[in-house]
């Protein structure tokens, strides 16, 4: 436990919107951590990913389980709503909307009202750091405080990558494809 504190005072803080470079690169976290925790845990940071399975598979932390069943419904109920908003049907298998909590739905729906495509991702973005906060333990130098700060990394990296005139034509040429699929 001693090396988690020392390994959590370490790291720099930064901010998912800040301008200019972040103050480390996700190698750099890994290879740090690698240093203070156990290799079990060292395996959950290098798994940690923004995209968890559709279907929900329980790691060892307690704070990545709650934040992939939170990205997990996020995302179901957006491809709800943005299945009916184009008119298609939208099958959920394996009944996950109906476990969707009414504050993400609310989140999905907000998002889903954005014009831009790049505002909403900005916004889905403040929702998940803001899920973060909420669940972070009270012990910032648990473990799950560190599989935080490893999410929140990953995002802030993900945000650093956005390009609105790329994201656009992607955005377009997807819309067309799919326009033309249904016609």
């Amino acid at each position: 436990m001693q090396g988690q504190y020392y390994l959590m005072s370490q790291l720099p803080a930064f901010s998912i919107n800040q301008s200019g470079p972040l103050p480390v690169t996700e190698e750099y976290f890994i290879e740090l951590c690698s240093r203070f925790l156990n290799k079990k845990s060292v395996e959950v940071l290098k798994n940690l990913t923004l995209e968890p399975p559709k279907k929900a598979k329980k790691s060892s932390s307690k704070l990545v389980n709650q934040y992939y069943d939170f990205e997990r419904k996020l995302r179901f109920s957006l491809a709800q709503l943005r299945a009916q908003k184009m008119k298609k049907e939208f099958i959920d298998e394996d009944r996950i909307l109906s476990t969707v909590p009414s504050d993400i739905m609310t989140i999905a729906r907000n998002a889903v009202a954005f014009d831009s495509p790049l505002e909403a991702e900005n916004y889905l973005n403040e929702a998940r750091v803001q899920y973060l906060t909420n669940i972070l333990p009270m012990d910032g130098f648990c473990e799950d405080a560190v599989f935080a700060y490893g999410l929140k990394l990953k995002l802030a990296t993900r945000i650093k990558n956005f390009n609105e005139e790329a994201g656009m034509a992607s955005y377009r040429k997807i819309y067309d494809t799919i326009l033309g699929e249904s016609t």
